[in-house]
């Protein structure tokens, strides 16, 4: 029996932001590599997994637009989402938990669900609706008790609320693309885009530093980072977002947080506290009110409705997308 556009995108959504949620010891294992040029052989080789997908998906019997060439505005939005939500997520998160720690930036980092419930259907033009965005706050709330809420600077404040821009932009610059270019058409172009925006970077800020060879851990670090939380994550969020629309796709990246938690449980790392288990609850009640909300704007070429690696808080760790 075929799942329903809703179920289908909400299990997508679920497994690319529990895959995210999880792989904070692997961000951490990555973590003493240089980020710019770091990020640049991630993507690279992203790309290299992504780019053959993308033409096949798009052969005669492939289901997907993958291999489209985009259209001069498209290319132009392309480029926004990779420089916002790949490079610019990346660096200012950086830069934000320099000045604040991590649970912080996190809490501000987690209200991503409400940024994507009110501009989702303002960029539609339409207006947010009203269990959509209570959802969302509950969603937002839950992740931000999951976390905690700590402690930082105006400057780390002010970090965060520009990963948090990026963060949403890495979503909602792609729901136009969909329709034409398809997830993973998508997830190959701003991938290759994103290898020599991060190069150029890393030579201008390390120089010869910025590449080294990276011992057995950060190898594998690399490889899980690339695959499973680039061309993995990145298809299965693009996917759900085309299924979804972003007001409740949005709503799974609550579950970061209390997925960082189980796996932190998991791997004998504590059992999580009375805030995560409370945070777990309120995450799981928006999710389902804002599942219940009737889907008002398709964005996929069927109608139905609509990620690494970089860094992202997680609990009170980094997380590489």
């Amino acid at each position: 029996m075929p799942l329903s556009p809703t179920a289908s995108g909400g299990l997508r959504g679920a497994a690319a932001m529990s895959l995210l949620g999880c792989s904070t010891g692997v961000s951490a294992a990555f973590s003493a590599y240089p980020l710019l040029g770091g990020q640049a052989l991630r993507y690279l080789l992203a790309s290299v997994l992504l780019v053959p997908i993308a033409l096949r998906s798009s052969g005669p019997s492939g289901g997907d637009p993958g291999a489209r060439l985009p259209t001069g505005r498209e290319f132009g939005r392309l480029v926004a989402l990779a420089g916002t939500g790949l490079v610019g997520f990346n660096v200012l998160l950086v830069q934000a938990l320099r000045h604040s720690g991590p649970a912080a930036v996190g809490s501000v980092v987690g209200a991503a669900p409400l940024v994507m419930a009110v501009l989702g259907p303002l960029l539609a033009g339409r207006r947010p609706g009203a269990a959509a965005v209570t959802a969302a706050a509950v969603v937002a709330a839950g992740a931000a008790a999951a976390q905690g809420f700590g402690t930082g600077d105006a400057a780390g404040t002010a970090f965060a609320l520009g990963t948090l821009g990026c963060e949403a932009a890495f979503s909602l610059l792609a729901v136009p693309l969909l329709p034409r270019l398809g997830p993973v058409g998508v997830s190959a172009w701003a991938t290759v885009l994103a290898v020599p925006m991060f190069s150029v970077a890393a030579v201008l800020a390390d120089g010869r530093a910025a590449l080294r060879r990276p011992d057995g851990s950060e190898l594998a670090a690399l490889l899980y980072l690339a695959v499973l939380m680039t061309c993995v994550a990145f298809l299965l969020w693009y996917r759900a977002l085309e299924r979804l629309g972003p007001e409740r796709a949005g709503l799974f990246a609550g579950l970061v947080p209390i997925t960082a938690a189980l796996s932190g449980a998991v791997l004998g790392e504590g059992v999580p506290g009375a805030g995560e288990v409370f945070g777990a609850v309120l995450v799981g009640c928006g999710v389902c009110l804002g599942l219940r909300s009737p889907r008002r704007a398709p964005v996929g070429p069927s109608g139905l409705g609509t990620p690494e690696s970089g860094v992202r808080a997680g609990r009170r760790s980094v997380t590489m997308r």
